[in-house]
C-alpha cells in the first residue's frame, strides 16, 4: 500500500497571504446542500471548519459547458478547481485517454496545490454544469487551512516523548493523517476494556481519565486540557484500555489510529527502537516500573 502524500504545496506560507476579501455568488439552499455533499467526499474539504466551508460554498460559481468544450488543458496555468454537478467528462494525459467522470467527482486541485501547470486535459463529452472555485480563493482558504492544521498537528506530535525519534518527514506525514473528532460534555471517548486502537490530542476542551474503584465506583486520576494527549500506548501494545476517558468540556480532538500509523511508518515498535532508552525511561516514569506498563493514558 502506498504511503499517503502531503495534500498541499510545501512552498506555501499562510503568513504571506493576508487577503481576507470574500467572494459571494448567490445560490439556492438546494444548490448549497448538493454542493456541500459533493465537497464532503473530498479529503481537501473534510478538515475545514464550518465557517470555512460556508465561505467555500459562497465563493463557488456555476459554469455551463457543452460537448467538446475543454475545461482544462495539459500544460496550461491553473485557474480553477471544479466540482461536477452534471455531465460526462473525459481525462487525457499526453493525448491518451485515462479516465471518465460520469455526473460526479471533482478535478483541477493538484495544479493549484502544487503551483504547477495542468498535468492533464479534461474535455466535456456531454453538456453539463460545473461548480468552480477560483485559484485565489482556493489557496486562501484550502491551503491556508491545510498548512496551519499541519503546523498545529506537528506541534502536538512533538509533545509526545515516544515519538520524538521520528524523522521530520515522518512527523509531517503523521500530521497530515490526523483526523479531527468532536465530543460533547458527558460523552465517553472510550471505556475501560475497549480495544486500544489509537491515541488522541486535545485541540480544545477538557477530558477526565477515570478508573473504577473496588466498590464499583469511579475516580478521576487525571484531568487533561488543550495541548495534552492520551491513549498513546495503543501505538505499541494490543492491550485493552485500562481506564475510561470522559469529556468534561466540549472537545475537539485530533485522532491517530494505529493502523494509519503503521501503514505510514511501519510497525511502531521498530520506530521506537531508535530511541529505546528514552522510551523505557518514559514508561518507568509514568507507571513506576516496566512490570506495571499499561495503557491508562
Amino acid at each position: 500500500m502506498n504511503r499517503r502524500k502531503s495534500v498541499f504545496a510545501e512552498s506555501y506560507n499562510p503568513d504571506d497571504d493576508e487577503t481576507d476579501e470574500r467572494t459571494v455568488y448567490p445560490k439556492s439552499n438546494q444548490q448549497r446542500a448538493s454542493l456541500g455533499e459533493a465537497l464532503n467526499d473530498s479529503i481537501l474539504f473534510k478538515t475545514l471548519e464550518f465557517e470555512q466551508m460556508e465561505e467555500v460554498l459562497d465563493a463557488m460559481f456555476e459554469k455551463k459547458v457543452y460537448p467538446g468544450d475543454y475545461i482544462i488543458r495539459q500544460g496550461d496555468d491553473a485557474d480553477n478547481f471544479y466540482v461536477i454537478q452534471t455531465g460526462t467528462y473525459k481525462v487525457f494525459v499526453d493525448d491518451v485517454f485515462v479516465k471518465i467522470y460520469n455526473g460526479t467527482g471533482s478535478f483541477g486541485e493538484l495544479a493549484l496545490m502544487y503551483n504547477t501547470p495542468r498535468q492533464a486535459t479534461v474535455q466535456a463529452e456531454t453538456a453539463g454544469t460545473l461548480w468552480a472555485l477560483d485559484r485565489k480563493t482556493f489557496r486562501r482558504i484550502i491551503l491556508k487551512s491545510a498548512v496551519r492544521r499541519r503546523n498545529l498537528f506537528e506541534t502536538l506530535l512533538d509533545s509526545v516523548p515516544m515519538l520524538e525519534s521520528l524523522k521530520s518527514s515522518e512527523r509531517m506525514n503523521l500530521a497530515d493523517a490526523l483526523v479531527t473528532k468532536y465530543f460533547n460534555t458527558g460523552e465517553r471517548i472510550f471505556e475501560k476494556g475497549d480495544r486500544s486502537n489509537g491515541m488522541y490530542f486535545i485541540e480544545d476542551g477538557e477530558v477526565s481519565i477515570r478508573v473504577y474503584t473496588p466498590d464499583d465506583g469511579e475516580i478521576e486520576i487525571k484531568r487533561l486540557g488543550r495541548g495534552d494527549y492520551f491513549g498513546e500506548l495503543s501505538l505499541i501494545t494490543n492491550k485493552a484500555r485500562a481506564a475510561s476517558a470522559a469529556v468534561v468540556k466540549p472537545c475537539k480532538l485530533a485522532y491517530l489510529d494505529v493502523e494509519t500509523f503503521e501503514r505510514l511508518l511501519g510497525p511502531c515498535r521498530e520506530i521506537m527502537k531508535r530511541n529505546i532508552d528514552q522510551y523505557e525511561n518514559t514508561l518507568v516514569e509514568m507507571f513506576g516500573g516496566k512490570d506495571k506498563i499499561t495503557d491508562i493514558r
